[in-house]
């Protein structure tokens, strides 16, 4: 088992399986470019791996921002639907934990659809709190 940050498009392309079952709106074909543009902006994707397969996924970010000081924001974070209940969505929290920490972060923070009540639970028990309501518009 090990969890690397993608950076060859074939690392990239390797997380498709895996987030498009978290992001079902994203189309292959583009899924490298859109990940490349991200980076840009400071997006990282980090993967882990069990014999060659990609079983688990996050996207993330480091921001700093005046509420909250140094943080890492996690955009994406999904384990194959077929691979849950093995610990390693557990064992890629606790590596993104370990980069915040080891990046100064001083929170690490995400928003996660109402609707996800497994991935709620999960997030308890990895003992994050509910500290606001996320608010959005589409224009």
């Amino acid at each position: 088992m090990s969890i690397q940050l993608g950076e060859s498009d074939f690392q990239i392309l390797k997380c498709f399986p895996v987030i498009s079952q978290l992001r079902p709106h994203l189309e292959q074909t583009k899924f490298v470019e859109q990940v490349r543009y991200q980076i840009k902006e400071g997006y990282q994707l980090a993967f882990l791996e069990v014999e060659e397969q990609t079983v688990a996924v996050a996207g993330f970010r480091i921001y700093t921002c005046l509420a909250s000081g140094k943080f890492l924001y996690i955009d994406d974070l999904v384990v194959d639907e077929l691979k849950r209940s093995h610990g390693y969505g557990q064992h890629l929290f606790q590596w993104l934990i370990e980069y915040a920490r080891n990046h100064q972060c001083e929170h690490l923070s995400l928003d996660s659809g109402v609707q996800r009540f497994a991935a709620h639970r999960f997030y308890l028990m990895q003992r994050m709190n509910i500290t606001s309501h996320h608010f959005s518009i589409k224009l």
